[in-house]
């Protein structure tokens, strides 16, 4: 979990991917079954249910979460969590707003969060800051070392 400007701490937040590194996920690099095997291994991990909202899931979605060092230019791989559809659709709400879906993430976000739409704005705003600021980054240094947890 996060804490907002405010030190306000959300369960469900918006983790936008720096435009140079779209495209650049763990389906798109890794072999087909290798990837495959990823995702199984973590959807059994979380027993059909999300791991943010807690909803029990007939289908779950991989999402990877990656944490950025924009000092060292460094887009290092955190973990891969298993999330329902709509958990998805928040995280990656600039793909949701090209779709025209915001306005049902933007109700699971303040459901899952217990927020207004004030916060659920505010919040959004804070994400997009820290997007400008990450896309001023050139080239990212791709760190797939946690992976290793995977492949065992």
């Amino acid at each position: 979990m996060e804490k907002n400007k405010e030190g306000k701490t959300y369960r469900l937040n918006f983790e936008l991917v720096p435009d140079s590194c779209w495209q650049s996920n763990l389906r798109t690099l890794l072999k087909p079954a290798v990837w495959d095997a990823i995702r199984k291994t973590v959807y059994a991990e979380y027993g059909g249910k999300c791991a943010i909202c807690g909803a029990n899931c007939p289908r779950l979605e991989a999402h990877e979460q990656w944490e950025y060092d924009e000092e060292r230019k460094v887009q290092r791989l955190a973990r891969v969590i298993a999330v329902c559809h709509l958990c998805h659709s928040v995280i990656h709400i600039g793909y949701t707003q090209l779709k025209g879906d915001e306005q049902a993430a933007a109700r699971h976000f303040m459901k899952v969060n217990g927020c207004t739409y004030a916060e659920y704005r505010k919040a959004l705003g804070e994400a997009n800051e820290i997007h400008r600021r990450r896309n001023l980054v050139d080239e990212w240094q791709l760190d797939v070392s946690a992976l290793e947890r995977y492949l065992k």
